[in-house]
């Protein structure tokens, strides 16, 4: 079995990702037969969180409230220098993948699939839940959401260093010590199991980073999770190597 956590690719399977997405949209009507295919590799890649729904992602879904809407995202204009795209005209070459948690006084709520996307999105109801992407009229920008799963995903021109506070910039939400969205409270926050000290707008956004904020009280302890993206963005779902 194939290591869960290796997303390494090469550059040039990324040249025809254009494509590959839109045949997947195609071939959604084949995912239950895949997904059938990966169960025994995904009850072991999602560690702890096995018992959830597995999503369009092949990560489980959060069945919580939103934290905020999507709809909040910028409009479409440069945001901390990052450009807001068609998914055809983004061929990115950086493409990695960071999980967030948040949780307000003890209970969890979900970062919204679309959160990244303008509107109007396209969304589409396939095995595993909703899978949004953006459609004709609209752009997603570099970091962005498919679906409610808490998966960040960065999709970059180039490898560049990315932190949390530019995706909450992006969606249009508010980010601090103090502040998670509209949520208000002291944060404490979690990357890959070790307590984050600094302001949680710096968190940087790594291959495979398990991310998790606590806004008031009680603190959650932190929640492993391991995860491999599959699905809709086909084999543009691995990653380059931070490394």
């Amino acid at each position: 079995m194939p290591d869960p956590t290796d997303e390494t690719q090469d550059l040039d399977d990324y040249a025809d990702y254009p494509t590959r997405r839109s045949r997947a949209w195609a071939a959604a009507a084949i995912a239950p037969l895949v997904l059938v295919g990966l169960g025994l590799g995904l009850g072991l890649t999602l560690g702890s969180a096995s018992s959830k729904a597995v999503g369009p992602e092949g990560v489980p879904i959060e069945n919580v409230p939103d934290l905020a809407s999507a709809d909040s995202t910028i409009s479409g204009a440069p945001v901390d220098g990052m450009t807001c795209r068609p998914t055809m005209d983004q061929p990115d070459p950086y493409h990695i993948h960071a999980h967030l948690a948040v949780f307000v006084n003890g209970k969890q709520l979900r970062i919204p699939a679309g959160a990244g996307i303008t509107n109007p999105r396209a969304s589409e109801q396939i095995p595993g839940g909703m899978f949004v992407d953006s459609g004709g009229n609209d752009c997603l920008y570099w970091l962005h959401v498919h679906a409610n799963d808490g998966i960040i995903h960065v999709e970059a021109p180039s490898k560049q260093n990315f932190a949390l506070g530019q995706f909450f910039d992006v969606w249009g939400q508010p980010l601090g010590a103090d502040q998670v969205g509209p949520a208000r409270g002291p944060v404490v926050a979690f990357v890959n199991g070790k307590r984050f000290t600094g302001n949680p707008r710096d968190i940087p956004l790594t291959a495979q980073a398990v991310i998790q904020l606590d806004v008031g009280t009680p603190v959650v302890p932190f929640k492993p999770l391991n995860f491999k993206v599959i699905g809709l963005c086909s084999s543009s779902c691995s990653a380059i190597p931070n490394s």
